[in-house]
């Protein structure tokens, strides 16, 4: 942990907010809306565009690939300080 800065919840989604936008599999309303760290990964949650009746759609996969994607990229990174604002 020691090689990793410490974030906000709310700089962290900022920047994850971002790197969705700027990929290449954006889907358009994709957004982490909240984040957990557990065990030292990161784990980000938003909407999975589900039907009606709550089955996965198309886009469902692709918000859960973005969604470890930047597991995968930002949990080296970063670790969550609760304290800061």
């Amino acid at each position: 942990m020691a090689n990793k800065a410490e974030i906000s919840i709310n700089e962290l989604l900022m920047i994850a907010n971002q790197v969705i936008q700027d990929h290449q599999d954006y889907v358009d309303g994709m957004r982490a809306t909240s984040v957990i760290e557990k065990d030292g990964v990161l784990i980000f949650k938003g909407e999975y565009f589900l039907d009606d009746d709550g089955l996965p759609t198309a886009k469902t996969t692709a918000v859960f690939n973005m969604f470890k994607f930047l597991a995968h990229k930002l949990s080296p990174e970063f670790t969550l300080n609760t304290l800061l604002v």
